[in-house]
């Protein structure tokens, strides 16, 4: 009688571990410790196993997949970059696969290591909250091209698609003073994140520019949504002096303004200058029509396709860190015209 075919679960029966890290054993992963692979290897050598590699090639071998997780997509921000990716890469001839984290970095690995098994392409990422270079070390070292998108990683050696959130948040601030403003108030967004920080060194620097005062109690974060927004809003009009306009972290956060302040019978544009940072496609069409920092959300989405795609092709993943120009788009709610004004921002 032919003797039974030794398998990858055998081997990690006879050695006490998951069959996932005796897999890793075997392709020489270096995520696996001394004394772990000897155990391992010592199993192999005991049941006799052999790794048949060109099999092992042949299930690793790239799909037409290109994957996209974001960290929320009840924003939609997310949705609009999604479906700039989706243009791009559908032209190439390869589909994405689209995960949300909900902020839950967890998750994000689950997803992720999803998306490896199925043999992805590429991945475009908005890494989730808390996410560090030591999160994504895995994919570098699988040779698995990574664009992260709007929340770059210091140090994480993958290639990076931001906006100049600095630049655009001095732009919107100085836009405020120059409509007579002075007590104005930074609303929303999460201060653990590189884009608050990036947003808020630039309301801070417009506020001294002009030799004004970047008072604590007028920024107020919360989540970076509607609800959030709304949160903010009730806060800041509980200041005894309360401000008179306001840079929210997102335009979510800047449509919870606007509900707030309509709670509190304030119109915004009228009674309360806000300002947005984003453009979704909402911002346009809302009552009154958003003034925003302008990242052009679905253009961001097909630029970091292209660069995904770019880099697929060449074999190889050599780090790109860009930063998109962003620009002030002028509308109703801080007080402005019926005619729509955009003003181009530089660094």
């Amino acid at each position: 009688m032919a003797k039974e075919r030794v398998t990858v679960v055998d081997i990690a029966r006879a050695a006490g571990v998951s069959k996932s890290t005796v897999s890793l054993v075997l392709q020489g992963s270096a995520l696996v410790n001394e004394a772990t692979r000897a155990k391992v290897n010592a199993a192999i050598r005991e049941l006799g196993y052999v790794y048949n590699r060109s099999a092992a090639n042949l299930r690793q071998a790239r799909s037409k997949i290109i994957g996209i997780v974001v960290n929320d997509l009840t924003n939609s921000f997310f949705a609009e970059l999604a479906v700039g990716v989706d243009a791009v890469v559908q032209s190439a001839g390869f589909v994405q696969f689209l995960a949300n984290t909900s902020e839950k970095s967890e998750r994000q690995r689950e997803v992720i290591a999803s998306m490896r098994e199925h043999g992805v392409s590429g991945l475009i990422i908005s890494p989730a909250r808390g996410t560090e270079a030591a999160d994504l070390a895995p994919l570098v070292a699988s040779g698995i091209p990574v664009v992260l998108v709007v929340r770059d990683i210091a140090e994480a050696g993958v290639s990076s698609l931001t906006s100049d959130n600095h630049a655009g948040a001095m732009a919107a601030v100085r836009h405020l003073i120059e409509r007579g403003h002075r007590r104005i108030a930074f609303l929303g967004g999460f201060p653990d994140t590189a884009v608050f920080e990036a947003r808020m060194r630039g309301y801070r620097d417009a506020l001294r520019e002009a030799g004004m005062p970047a008072l604590d109690e007028l920024v107020i974060g919360s989540a970076p949504s509607r609800a959030g927004g709304v949160t903010a809003i009730e806060q800041a009009m509980m200041l005894k002096d309360r401000p008179s306009a306001a840079l929210c972290f997102n335009d979510a956060v800047a449509f919870g303004v606007c509900d707030g302040l309509r709670a509190r019978r304030l119109e915004p544009g009228a009674d309360f200058a806000v300002i947005g940072f984003d453009d979704v496609i909402e911002a346009k069409t809302a009552v009154p029509a958003l003034t925003t920092v302008s990242v052009d959300p679905q253009g961001m989405g097909e630029r970091a396709a292209e660069l995904l795609l770019k880099q697929i092709q060449a074999g190889r993943a050599e780090p790109e860190a860009i930063v998109s120009p962003v620009r002030l788009v002028v509308r109703q709610s801080c007080g402005g015209t019926v005619e729509r004004r955009v003003k181009e921002i530089s660094s």
